[in-house]
C-alpha cells in the first residue's frame, strides 16, 4: 500500500512548487484547521534549521514531552520526514494519511500533501510540542499556515534558491521573515547585517516580540568539546552539542534560546516544563545523519556532509581545518545549486577529488564534467558506488568525504549501510 501511495506522491513532483498559501489555507479549513491543534516551533533559515529542529525536538522529549517533528528533504525514507517522540511514523499510517490526503485534496503539491499528512498525524497522536522546518523560505511555504506557533527561529541567512526568494541578501531575508507572528517570541542565529535590520524591522512591524539574537541576548563560549551559552536575565548553562561542527555552537545556542524562551513565554502564552537538565540532555543526546556524519566502514572511516551551498560548503572547509587529516572527495550537485562556488571552495582541501551525478529523481544534477572543467585535477565517476570506490583506493586508510548534496549522501549512506532507500528517494 506504501509503495503505490509514494508512487502517487512523486507524481506530484512535476507540478513543482506553489508561489501562494491559498491551496494549502483551503484544504487545512476543511480538514478542520489541525495545524493549530498542538504547540509547535516554526524553524526557517539557508542552513542550520534541520540541525535546531532536531536539537530542539530533542530537548523537549529529554522534558518529557510526546513530540513531533516534521523535516524535509529525507536520506533515505520518506517517513523520515514525519517523527513521533524520534521515530519515523509507521508505513501503514504514512500510507493511510497520504492515500486520505490526496483522495480529499488533489489539488495540492508534493510539499503540500507531504505538510498536510505531518500536521495530521502530529494532531492524531496528541504530541505536546511539533518542531516544523521550512521548507524553502518562508513567507510563502506549506508550513507557514500555522497561526500562532509557540516561538520562532531563522538560523542563517545566505544565497540559496535565488530563483525563488531573489538575488539579494535582503530579499531573502524578507522571505524568511514571513513567519513571524504577532507576540511570538523568535530567536536568530548569527546573520549578516543587510539581513539582520531587514527582519528586525519586520519583526516591528508585526509585534513579533521578544527576539534573541546569537551575538547579542545570546553570547557563546566554547571551553574544548563544552559551549557555554549564556541569555538575558542572568541565564547561562553549558552543554556539550552532540553534532559536529563549529558552526552546530550557533545552532545549540539557538536550541537552547527557543527552550528558554518556551519555558518563560510572553505574558498570556502557555509556558512548557523545560528545565536546564533537559536541555543539556537534549543538546547532547540529538542525532542528526547526513550532516558531518562519521561512519566508521569496515574500508575506513567516511564523512558524510550534505553541504548544499557556499555557506555549507565553507563550513565543511572549516571542519576538515579543524581536524588535519588524509581525506579524499567525492563530490555531486543538484543542477540548480551553486556548485561551481562549491568546488571551489572545497577542491584545495583534497588531493582526490572524485564527481559524479547523484540520483536526483525528478530534480537534476550537475552534469559531473561541468565540475571537471572548473577543477581538470578531479576524475569523474559514472556511478556514486564506483565513485566510493575511486575514493577509498585513493586515500587508503584516510577518510572519504561524500559531500554537495543530500540526496548524494543519502544514495552513499544506502551503499555504506546495507539500509534500504525508498523508490524515487530524490525529491
Amino acid at each position: 500500500m506504501l509503495e503505490g501511495a509514494l508512487g502517487r506522491l512523486y507524481a506530484l513532483a512535476k507540478r513543482g512548487a506553489r508561489r501562494s498559501l491559498d491551496a494549502m489555507l483551503e484544504a487545512c479549513a476543511r480538514e478542520g484547521e489541525p495545524q493549530d491543534r498542538f504547540a509547535s516551533v516554526h524553524i526557517a533559515g539557508t542552513n542550520g534549521k534541520g540541525s535546531v529542529a532536531a536539537s530542539m525536538e530533542s530537548i523537549a522529549r529529554a522534558s518529557g514531552m510526546r513530540t513531533g517533528l516534521y523535516t524535509s528533504p529525507h536520506l533515505m525514507k520518506f517517513a523520515e520526514r514525519i517523527r513521533i517522540d524520534g521515530v519515523p511514523i509507521a508505513d501503514e499510517v504514512l500510507a493511510r494519511h497520504l492515500v486520505e490526503v490526496m483522495d480529499r485534496h488533489p489539488e495540492l503539491t508534493f510539499f503540500e500533501v507531504a505538510t498536510m499528512v505531518a500536521f495530521r498525524v502530529f494532531h492524531e497522536a496528541h504530541v505536546e510540542l511539533a518542531v516544523l522546518e521550512v521548507g524553502l523560505g518562508g513567507r510563502l511555504d506549506a508550513t507557514n499556515v500555522v497561526s500562532k506557533p509557540a516561538a520562532t527561529a531563522i538560523t542563517s541567512i545566505a544565497y540559496d534558491h535565488t530563483e525563488w526568494l531573489g538575488d539579494r541578501i535582503e530579499s531573502i531575508a524578507a522571505e524568511k521573515a514571513g513567519i513571524l507572528k504577532p507576540g511570538v517570541p523568535l530567536v536568530t542565529g548569527p546573520l549578516p547585517s543587510a539581513a539582520a535590520r531587514v527582519i528586525e524591522a519586520r519583526a516591528l512591524e508585526v509585534a513579533a516580540a521578544p527576539i534573541w539574537r546569537v551575538g547579542e541576548e545570546l553570547t557563546t563560549t566554547a571551553h574544548g568539546e563544552h559551549l557555554v551559552v549564556q541569555g538575558p536575565v542572568g541565564r547561562s548553562l553549558s552543554v556539550t552539542p552532540s553534532l559536529r561542527g563549529v558552526h552546530q555552537r550557533n545552532n545549540a545556542a539557538v536550541a537552547v534560546g527557543l527552550s528558554w524562551l518556551l519555558r518563560s513565554p510572553p505574558a498570556g502564552a502557555h509556558p512548557l516544563a523545560i528545565e536546564d537538565v533537559a536541555i543539556a540532555r537534549g543538546i547532547a543526546a540529538v542525532s542528526w545523519p547526513g550532516r558531518l556524519e562519521l561512519l566508521a566502514t569496515r574500508d575506513g572511516a567516511v564523512l558524510l556532509d550534505g553541504a548544499h551551498n557556499e555557506e555549507g560548503a565553507l563550513a565543511l572547509a572549516a571542519e576538515l581545518d579543524a581536524h588535519p587529516g588524509r581525506y579524499a572527495l567525492v563530490f555531486g550537485a543538484m543542477g540548480d545549486k551553486a556548485w561551481g562556488t562549491m568546488v571551489r571552495t572545497l577542491a584545495r582541501k583534497f588531493e582526490t577529488r572524485v564527481y559524479v551525478a547523484p540520483s536526483a529523481g525528478a530534480r537534476g544534477a550537475a552534469d559531473p564534467h561541468a565540475l571537471l572543467a572548473i577543477d581538470p585535477g578531479g576524475r569523474v565517476a559514472s556511478t556514486v558506488e564506483d565513485a566510493l570506490v575511486l575514493a577509498r583506493e585513493a586515500v587508503g586508510d584516510g577518510t572519504v568525504v561524500v559531500a554537495g548534496s543530500l540526496y548524494l549522501v543519502g544514495e552513499a549512506r544506502s551503499i555504506l549501510t546495507g539500509e534500504p532507500r525508498d523508490p524515487q528517494v530524490g525529491l
